[in-house]
């Protein structure tokens, strides 16, 4: 399977058609449909209709746009024009499809991307794996076994095994980092604004993105899809220059960097947390940063999302919806809206300031360092079906310590990258983190793309993709 990039030129130059670059990745799709699970709707009919005008722009001498010809599936949670949006609820399956894309779906079709697909996801993007009553578990390519995350699994599922060179992913919480880490992908959530997001919830903390197998491809689809719109009151100018230049230029030595295994308040597989510092350690030298040492112990960020990220889920709802179908939500989101339907505002105030007490502490980190490095997850991928570890370390734990680094750049609209640190024992990726200051996402795809040519990895999980 040829990268975004690859495919992108091969077709702008007359070299590849889009529409065969469409039938390879259908064929794929088709393959793995049964055992992964990756896609709840595929769009052949219409995903041919915009290759078609992909190869005809060539044929007339235009150029079609950066990602010209290249296939991609979106994420249950995001409109798509003529594709229905489910949210991985079995309370909107069925629905018809939507007739606008969203901004960022947009702006990639526009640049020659043709949509073939929605990706499984599960409800309202509540969880780190991905299984639902609507559309039933996806699977990860590593081990079908396992979850390939949440809640950009379907996602994830979908590039690590090949089916196509890139996917969107959205991430509140970690949901385009988890899924990159327990799959072997790059997944970079911007920083907050970058990509538009209107209506982006009343937790500030969810961006658009995507998953892809190389730090380049990242690069190209943010240069792509950043820049402002009226109907995101957050999103941030479009940057100066190009990520896609910047991953190859842009001076990064000096900068003040900080390895924590822990942040000063997990549990961490050993396993999961050596492999990491082995990358980060590698990524110091490589790309020449300044290590700090600097001890890091952070109010428990885990605990501050959970208390913001309710009122996310209620957005989701419409009348009629709760209590009256309680039974039709899956577990998670059932449990969140038990819990929060008379969630009084004190409460919810009380949430915002350990929220903004946190938002000081990290001021208080980047004021000492430029970059943050951590296993991107504390455990590699698990049963798929969401049994959490119980344990980790030897430490008994909360479901949701299985994923504490990500929430961070989420409450505090930090940019952060997951590039894969190797292979568990047992076969299983495992991801590093890079979290930089607000703002430098530049930064943080230059420090991934070091780490990419220091300690390469396989794109793809083993067996799935021709030779």
């Amino acid at each position: 399977m040829r990268s975004v990039i690859e495919t992108a030129e091969a077709v702008r130059q007359g070299g590849l058609k889009a529409s065969e670059v469409l039938d390879e990745c259908l064929a794929r799709i088709q393959a793995g449909a049964p055992k992964l699970n990756a896609f709840v709707h595929v769009d052949p009919e219409g995903a041919a209709l915009a290759a078609s005008a992909v190869d005809a722009a060539v044929a007339d001498g235009r150029d079609p746009g950066p990602l010209a010809g290249v296939p991609f599936g979106v994420k249950d949670l995001e409109d798509c024009a003529g594709m229905p949006t489910s949210l991985g609820s079995l309370l909107f399956k069925g629905r018809p499809a939507v007739e606008a894309d969203s901004v960022h779906v947009a702006r990639l079709r526009a640049a020659g991307a043709v949509p073939l697909g929605k990706t499984a996801a599960p409800e309202f993007g509540t969880t780190c794996y991905t299984s639902t009553k609507a559309w039933g578990t996806t699977r990860n390519p590593w081990d079908p076994e396992m979850t390939p995350g949440g809640s950009s699994g379907g996602s994830a599922a979908a590039v690590a095994s090949g089916m196509v060179p890139f996917c969107t992913a959205s991430d509140g919480g970690g949901s385009t980092r988890i899924p990159a880490a327990f799959s072997g992908l790059v997944g970079l959530k911007p920083s907050f604004g970058r990509i538009p997001h209107p209506h982006f919830g009343p937790s500030e903390t969810a961006v658009f993105g995507a998953l892809t197998t190389t730090v380049a491809d990242a690069a190209r689809h943010l240069d792509v899809v950043a820049g402002p719109d009226d109907h995101d009151r957050a999103s941030l100018p479009r940057p100066p220059g190009s990520y896609e230049k910047a991953i190859e230029d842009l001076d990064v030595a000096g900068l003040r960097a900080v390895w924590s295994a822990d942040l000063g308040f997990a549990a961490v597989d050993p396993e999961v947390a050596a492999m990491a510092e082995d990358a980060a350690r590698e990524l110091m030298a490589a790309a020449r940063l300044r290590d700090v040492g600097l001890p890091i112990k952070l109010s428990d960020p885990v605990r501050v999302w959970l208390s913001c990220g309710a009122a996310d889920v209620w957005m989701n709802l419409e009348e009629g919806m709760y209590p009256e179908r309680a039974g039709d939500f899956d577990r998670a989101v059932a449990r969140t809206l038990s819990a929060t339907v008379d969630y009084p505002i004190t409460r919810y105030a009380r949430s915002l300031g350990r929220r903004q007490r946190l938002e000081d502490e990290v001021a208080e980190l980047f004021a000492e360092v430029d970059v943050v490095m951590t296993p991107t997850t504390a455990v590699p991928a698990f049963p798929a079906e969401g049994r959490f570890p119980t344990e980790i370390a030897g430490v008994e734990v909360r479901p949701e310590m299985a994923v504490p680094f990500t929430m961070l750049a989420n409450l505090c609209w930090n940019p952060a990258v997951s590039v894969p640190a190797g292979l568990t024992s047992g076969g299983l990726p495992v991801g590093l983190q890079v979290m930089v200051r607000r703002h430098a996402d530049e930064v943080a795809l230059r420090l991934a793309r070091i780490v990419e040519q220091a300690r390469p990895w396989p794109r793809f999980a083993p067996g799935w993709v021709p030779s």
